[in-house]
């Protein structure tokens, strides 16, 4: 019982070291330690009667798990991530498919309805979290694909499981395969149906919920196979997940329900703005600015007026954006911060809960360059210093930063708060090129005045300006 708590205390410690990014990589070790341990300890109460199997197995899966965590990029974690999720799910429910199957094995109605409801939960974790996969990998259509009367469709299923599994339950003899087998294929389809329609700023949530019902499912699994460690190391996985969930619709401002059957919000007018003068939702954006030409003067030699700007300002905020893990120019980034704080300025990063696809993306992203976690500010901390901020600096962000989110309702960010840096005094835009972010929605602040825009491949752009920079923050070299 001791060696129990001692593991999931150090399972919870990791958990809780995840807070800060200084403390993320030993949060990390301490969790995979704790289950590692878990691994030792269940093999040990629970002699293994096939081990040629099952060392086989494990050799199979951590070598699978090897070759593809090295091959993977940061741009491909998410979709990584959702995999993971996904494999969790088919675990819980093949193991729980295995113990229904074995009504012997089966000898109270609590383990019963757990085996049923975990592989209700882990089939549906499945199918929505490849799903989710194929989004984030750009395999299948990443905008949410919406079915006619797809809510009636999600709720028949959803009822069709729900007595189907009674069905399931109270079956005996060789039925009970066929019944849990269409249990499965019901589930899967929940799945698939839930996910599809979700997508664009709205994925991070998704990836948190399909992460909390993985943890879900394996505690149910604990139960039917009745092992406390599995019920302890998924039930954290499950909380933490619902919490990370919560605070994705909130740094969206959404309400859990709105996204899952795919309410729109409604925008909320900034100044004398009505709602009235907000362009609806059928009329663009793009629309109710002009884009300006080559002929303006703010598009004439933008490097120059780029890096007069960055000499000239005091205060750096730097907003990172998912175009900047495309770009990998994280690196080029956190060295261009670098570079202006040791010059006397001051520089913070802003960085936006749903910057990337997953939770903490960007904070990973950043990590890996090395950044100095002192520089890192929540969006709450950081928009009441935009408007006495000189310069801001967008690197491959566009719907965290878009004005439309509060400007224009019906859209699929309005009503999401955003990194305020329109408010700044100037700013300098990194972005490959004008084109909307991947909510789809375009984004005004490009045709602002006191915009400079630095279109084209931002590690590029980023190196150029670095090098523009170079006479004037090294000359006391």
């Amino acid at each position: 019982m001791l060696t129990d708590f001692a593991i999931i205390f150090t399972l919870i410690l990791g958990v809780w070291l995840f807070g800060r990014p200084r403390n993320a990589r030993l949060g990390n070790l301490a969790a995979a330690a704790a289950l590692l341990c878990a691994l030792g300890v269940v093999l040990y109460r629970s002699p293994v009667t096939e081990p040629v199997i099952v060392v086989s197995a494990l050799a199979l899966g951590g070598l699978a798990g090897w070759a593809v965590s090295v091959r993977v990029n940061m741009t491909q974690i998410p979709a990584m991530v959702a995999f993971q999720n996904g494999a969790g799910g088919l675990a819980a429910f093949l193991v729980s498919f295995v113990e229904l199957a074995r009504q012997d094995a089966l000898v109270t109605t609590t383990a019963k309805t757990a085996g049923i409801l975990g592989l209700v939960v882990g089939a549906a974790t499945f199918s929505g979290s490849m799903i989710a996969s194929g989004k984030l990998a750009g395999l299948v259509r990443q905008t949410p694909i919406v079915f006619s009367k797809h809510g009636s469709i999600l709720l028949g299923t959803a009822a069709v499981i729900a007595i189907w599994g009674v069905v399931a339950a109270t079956g005996a003899g060789p039925a009970v395969v066929w019944s849990l087998s269409i249990l499965v294929v019901l589930s899967v389809l929940l799945g698939i149906v839930f996910s599809m329609r979700i997508g664009g700023a709205d994925m991070p949530v998704l990836i948190s919920f399909l992460n909390a019902t993985s943890g879900l499912a394996a505690a149910l699994c604990g139960i039917i196979i009745q092992n406390r460690l599995l019920i302890a190391c998924g039930a954290p996985v499950a909380a933490s997940g619902s919490i990370l969930t919560y605070f994705m619709c909130k740094a969206m401002n959404r309400r859990l329900i709105a996204v899952f059957v795919g309410i729109q919000m409604q925008a909320k007018p900034l100044g004398s703005e009505s709602a009235e003068d907000a362009p609806s939702a059928s009329e663009p954006a793009s629309e109710t600015a002009t884009v300006p030409t080559s002929e303006t003067p703010r598009q004439q030699d933008p490097f120059v007026q780029a890096v007069e700007a960055v000499r000239g300002a005091d205060s750096v905020v730097v907003v990172p954006g998912y175009g900047m893990a495309l770009a990998h120019a994280q690196f080029e980034t956190v060295r261009l911060a670098d570079r202006l704080q040791a010059a006397g300025k001051t520089v913070k990063f802003a960085v936006h809960p749903i910057a990337g696809r997953m939770p903490g993306h960007m904070h990973v992203l950043l990590a890996e360059a090395e950044v100095d976690p002192d520089m890192l500010a929540e969006i709450d901390e950081i928009n009441p210093h935009f408007p006495s901020t000189d310069l801001a600096v967008i690197v491959g962000a566009c719907d965290v930063v878009n004005p439309a989110a509060i400007e224009v309702s019906g859209t699929p960010i309005s009503g999401m708060p955003i990194m305020e840096a329109p408010n700044a005094k100037q700013l300098v835009v990194c972005n490959l090129d004008e084109k909307p972010g991947y909510s789809g929605v375009d984004n005004p602040l490009y045709a602002d005045p006191k915009t400079i825009l630095l279109l084209g491949d931002a590690k590029a752009t980023l190196g150029r300006l670095l090098e523009n920079l170079k006479p004037e923050t090294q000359s006391a070299e």
